[in-house]
Formats: C-alpha cells, sequence, structure tokens
C-alpha cells in the first residue's frame, strides 16, 4: 500500500479503512490517537527500507506521535536494523543537553543503547546516551547494563568498564545473573595478559551460574590464549552439572586446537554427538579448525565435506588446514572448488591459499593468486597478502626477488616483512646482508626482542661470538628476553610441556637415560648432529649435548616411554623447530617405527620412515 494512502487513512482516523489495509485488530469505539498509534506501529513493523522509514517519520510528526514511547522505542529498533541508528537518535534526541520529554523512557534509551552497542562502529553512541540517560535522571534497570558493558567490551576500555560496574553496584544489579555474565566478558575483552583476575573476582562470586557464565570465562581464557586453564574450567562445569551450548563447546574447541590436544578434540566431538549439542556452522568450523591444528588434517577435510551449509569461514578453515599441514596443491584445489562453487573468496581466504603456496614451495601459483586479487576479485591487497608474498619468495631461497618486490610495494613494509628476509639471509647464508638488515630492524624497533635475536644470531653463525654476546649483553640491559622454546604432548588426558633441559618433570632422570639411548641408536642409523644450530661459543661435545636437551627431544623421549611401540606421537612446538631436530626426528621415526606429528610456530610436520612431509622445505 502507498504511504500517502495510509497517511491519509490515519489522518482520517477512519478504524475500518485502517485496519482492513494494515491488518491491525482494533476493537469498536477505540480512540483516534490509539488508532494512529497502531497504524505507525504497523507500518513500522512492516518497513523494510531506509527511505520507507524516512517516510514513516514524516507520518509520526504529521500525527502528532513525536512523544508516544511506543511508536518512539519502535522506530529505534527499526533504524537499528538498517544501520540508521545515528538518524533515529538526531530524530529522537535532537538536543542531548536539554532535558528530554517524559516520554524518553529507560525503554527508549535501552534501545538506543543496545543500536549502538552492536554496530561495529557505533560504540562509543552507546556510552554517550547512557550519560546523557544518567545526567537526565533516567534511572538504568537490569536490561540498560548488559549493553552498555557490550559496548565496553567492543570498545576494549578497562577504564570505562570498571566504571559501569560502579554504576552496576550503585543502583542494585550486581547480583542479576545477565548483567553478571556479560560483566565477565566485558573483563575478558578489556584485560590484557593471559590471566583475567577482574573476570576470574566476578566468576567466583556469582553464587548462580549458567551456560553462558561459564561460556564467558572460558571464552576469555581461550582468548587469552591460556588454553589449558579454559580446558580446567570446562571440567569443572561439567562436574557442577551445567550443560554446554554450542558456544560453550566453540570456546573449548578453540582452547584444544591452541594446545594441539587430539585425543581431547575427539572426545569433544562425541561429547557433542551425545549430548545432542546443536551444531551451527560456527560449531562445525570449530571443529574442523580443531582437527587441523591438532594434526589430523584428513579428518577435517572428512567433516568439512560431510557439511551441507558451508560459509566462507568454512571454506577457509579448510585451505588453512591443509596449507599448514603443507599440502599446497590439494589447498590450492580447494581454493578453486570454491571459486567455481560461485563462493567469493574474501582477503582471508587469499591470506590462505599463498599461505598454502609459501609453505609448499608452489611460487608461480602463489604469484598467480596474488595477482587475481585485484584483477578478477577487486580485492585490494593487505600488508598481510604482501607478507605472505615475501615469506614465499623468502623461504624459496629467492631473496633478492624478495628484496625488489618488496621496494616495489604501494604500501610500506611492516617489521614483520622485514623479519622474514633476515630469516631467509640466515637460513640461505646472506649473513652480511641479513647483519645489515637486523642493524635497522633495531634502530626502528629499538625494544623489540625478537631483532636482537635475529642479529645475535646472525654474528653466532659468522663465529663472531664477541659481537652475539654483546647483543646479548644489550638485550639484558634493557630487560629483554628470548622467548625459551617449549614443547608440549598430550598423555593420558593431561598436557606435559618441556623446555630446554628440563629437569621438573617426576620422570626427569628417565628422560634423558633415553634421550642418550635415542642419541646412540640414531647415530648407528646415520644422524649426525648439526652442531651449527647451537649459537654458543662451546666445544662440538658440548654442542652436542645442549641438543640433545631441545625441549622437543625431551617430549619425543618421554612419549617413547609412555606408549606403546607403534603408537603416533604428536607434539606441540611454541617455536619455529631447528634442523637438527628436524633431522633427528626423522631418524627417530625410522629407527623406532613410529610416525611422529610435529606443529611449530610456522607448520605441520609429519615424520614417518626416515622422511618428513614437508621435504626439507619449511
Amino acid at each position: 500500500m502507498q504511504l500517502t494512502k495510509l497517511s491519509s487513512a490515519a489522518t482520517a482516523l477512519t478504524t475500518t479503512t485502517t485496519t482492513s489495509r494494515l491488518q491491525v485488530q482494533l476493537p469498536p469505539h477505540t480512540t483516534k490517537r490509539r488508532v494512529a498509534e497502531q497504524t505507525c506501529l504497523a507500518l513500522l513493523h512492516t518497513c523494510n527500507t531506509l527511505a520507507t522509514l524516512t517516510q514513516i517519520h514524516t507520518l509520526i510528526l504529521k500525527l502528532g506521535l513525536q512523544h508516544n514511547p511506543l511508536v518512539l522505542t519502535k522506530f529505534a529498533s527499526t533504524s537499528s536494523h538498517f544501520g540508521a541508528v545515528h538518524y533515529a537518535s538526531s530524530f529522537l534526541f535532537p538536543d542531548e543537553e536539554t532535558t528530554p520529554h517524559p516520554s524518553r523512557d529507560a525503554f527508549l534509551f535501552n534501545t538506543l543503547i543496545r543500536a549502538f552497542a552492536q554496530t561495529t562502529d557505533s560504540k562509543p553512541g552507546a556510552l554517550r546516551f547512557y550519560r546523557t540517560m544518567l545526567r537526565h535522571a533516567v534511572s538504568p534497570n537490569k536490561f540498560t547494563f548488559p549493553f552498555v558493558l557490550k559496548a565496553c567490551a567492543g570498545l576494549a576500555s578497562l577504564p570505562l568498564g570498571k566504571a559501569v560496574h560502579s554504576s552496576v553496584v550503585k543502583f542494585g544489579f550486581e547480583d542479576d545473573l545477565h548483567v553478571r555474565n556479560t560483566m565477565i566478558h566485558m573483563y575478558c575483552c578489556c584485560e590484557e595478559g593471559s590471566e583475567p583476575e577482574s573476570a576470574k573476582k566476578v566468576f567466583d562470586e556469582s553464587t548462580e551460574r549458567d551456560s553462558v557464565t561459564w561460556s564467558a570465562i572460558i571464552g576469555g581464557y581461550a582468548r587469552a590464549g591460556n588454553s589449558a586453564r579454559a580446558v580446567m574450567l570446562f571440567r569443572e562445569m561439567q562436574v557442577t552439572g551445567v550443560y554446554p551450548d554450542e558456544i560453550t563447546m566453540v570456546s573449548v574447541l578453540s582452547a584444544c586446537a591452541d594446545l594441539g590436544a587430539l585425543e581431547l578434540g575427539k572426545w569433544l566431538e562425541s561429547y557433542v554427538e551425545r549430548m545432542n549439542i546443536t551444531k551451527s556452522v560456527e560449531l562445525c568450523n570449530a571443529l574442523i579448525d580443531m582437527f587441523a591444528k591438532c594434526g589430523d588434517v584428513d579428518r577435517a577435510v572428512k567433516f568439512f565435506r560431510k557439511m551441507k551449509v558451508r560459509t566462507i569461514v568454512s571454506w577457509t578453515s579448510v585451505i588453512v588446514g591443509l596449507a599448514m599441514h603443507g599440502c599446497g596443491l590439494e589447498a590450492v584445489s580447494v581454493f578453486d572448488e570454491m571459486v567455481e562453487q560461485g563462493v567469493e573468496p574474501d582477503d582471508v581466504a587469499f591470506i590462505g591459499v599463498l599461505s598454502a603456496c609459501s609453505h609448499s614451495g608452489l611460487v608461480d601459483k602463489g604469484r598467480h593468486y596474488f595477482n587475481t586479487m585485484e584483477n578478477r576479485f577487486s580485492i585490494v591487497p593487505k600488508i598481510e597478502h604482501y607478507g605472505c608474498v615475501v615469506d614465499m619468495l623468502s623461504r624459496a631461497g629467492l631473496v633478492n626477488e624478495a628484496l625488489e618486490f618488496v621496494r616495489a610495494m604501494p604500501v610500506e613494509p611492516n617489521q614483520v616483512i622485514w623479519r622474514s628476509i633476515v630469516t631467509a639471509c640466515h637460513a640461505r647464508g646472506e649473513l652480511r646482508l641479513g647483519e645489515s638488515m637486523a642493524k635497522e630492524l633495531i634502530r626502528r624497533e629499538p625494544m623489540h626482542e625478537s631483532n636482537y635475536v635475529l642479529l645475535s644470531n646472525v654474528y653466532a653463525k659468522l663465529l663472531r661470538w664477541e659481537k652475539k654476546t654483546k647483543v646479548r649483553e644489550m638485550m639484558d640491559v634493557k630487560g629483554m628476553k628470548k622467548i625459551p622454546g617449549s614443547t608440549m604432548i598430550e598423555m593420558n588426558n593431561e598436557i606435559y610441556e618441556f623446555v630446554a633441559g628440563d629437569k621438573s618433570h617426576d620422570q626427569y632422570k628417565e628422560i634423558y637415560e633415553m634421550v642418550g639411548e635415542i642419541g646412540r641408536e640414531i647415530k648407528r642409523a646415520g644422524y649426525v648432529p648439526t652442531t651449527s644450530q647451537v649459537l654458543l661459543d662451546i666445544d662440538e661435545e658440548d654442542k652436542e649435548d645442549a641438543l640433545y636437551r631441545h625441549s622437543e627431544k625431551l617430549a619425543i623421549a618421554f612419549a617413547l616411554l609412555s606408549t606403546p611401540p607403534g603408537t603416533p606421537i604428536r607434539i606441540v612446538k611454541n617455536l619455529r623447530v631447528c634442523e637438527d631436530c628436524h633431522s633427528a626426528t626423522k631418524f627417530i621415526s625410522k629407527v623406532y617405527n613410529r610416525e611422529i606429528v610435529v606443529r611449530d610456530r610456522n607448520r605441520f610436520h609429519h615424520f614417518k620412515n626416515g622422511l618428513c612431509s614437508c621435504g626439507d622445505f619449511w
């Protein structure tokens, strides 16, 4: 129906006409004002364009309903569907300093605050109208604070979050379950570090907890990188008898993926089936990501193939998973299949396929996909895409071409790109070039410890021990420490972590005896220690001893002691696996007849019968 006709019907206040055309069921003798109100509400309910909304705005003014709380609240709610919350707020509050009409009640403020809080770029508006609400003595209620706290979470502003927390206490809503749940989420989003202390305090003080409470705190720890704690909290949740929902499971699966705990991941999949938890697309995507990151990429692909509904995230998860495992050709094939099925790749999908080309040495294909971004899909490459190409060229040993590519980039290269080239210089023996670039990195980022580590490693490879020592001394003076290498392994439902030279484990004596046995056995099989990897000025025998104490060798020794013969071994390394450990693990897989899966910072390595899936290209 034309809005002009509806306006005529409304102003004429003919009940029969209005109800027959708008399907508004009103009793006989309804007042004219009630008819006008219901007309506008019905129009707002069916409104589907911004242009129509502006016409309804005019009608509201013509009918004199600009102070009707029901109509105004519905107008605010409808405007948020079209991203027009600023338009609505300028109509409802033309002057925020002036005392608003009594019709501007808490319900209307809540609707506006929620709309601003849910809009990506307008979250400050939620705080602004919350302050306006308080300034004009409109008391917030228990529905106000979850929206305001979500806005604080979106802004990652801890001071604002704490101020709102104080208001929650002041107005007496600190014991409301929904308010506390959102407060936990807010603190998890705003606090830095692996231990969201304020969130945990609110959680611990909660007398009532539902699945949302647990999901908020588990998700907070998972996002903070404290995955072991997230899994522990999930186990506590089960003990209390609170049943998780799909949101909880997505967070736990994310933590599981971070830990590389495949057995736990398999149990979580069976738990989802057993408890009939809704398999949302998000949950299915989390399962794909978990299997890929836990080392079972075949299972990830099978799960993907069974999905009836797939999003771009589903496709990207598989492409990235295959890339991490060095299955470059398979990743490229899935990317091409996605495009053929009419799914438009986004910038993240291109990062995935370029990463696949990088890890598998598919330089020509990588160049092709990079060129199609703009030429075919009109996606302007970001710094991450340029970084993938630089990484790809550097890994392939094309250091000079990588440098030329960087110099021709239309955007300023970041320090990550320069570090990729320095790493390539170190790996390919271009040590003088690596030295000068590492010095430039230190000049640009004097407080970034990895720049000093790069220069230190270059000097060690040049056998310039005095200069290497000076670099390390500079790090000590500035209070910097090199990130220690560590390796995690899942064993009997527990996660064990080893660092180089670790003696904290209860079985450390047996582990070191096993390390000694491994060294003797693989030497008989032809293993030669790569002592150049030891960046210390010590003799060759001590260097071999230092190599044997690397964290991944300790974890593998522990696994050989703790599992039956023939059992696959899966470990997770926080840094890039060194050349010596890579070589040694190939021999261990052959001598002890074990499949060994290693996830390092960059990719997966599948060792079997003396060979690695990466083809010694990593």
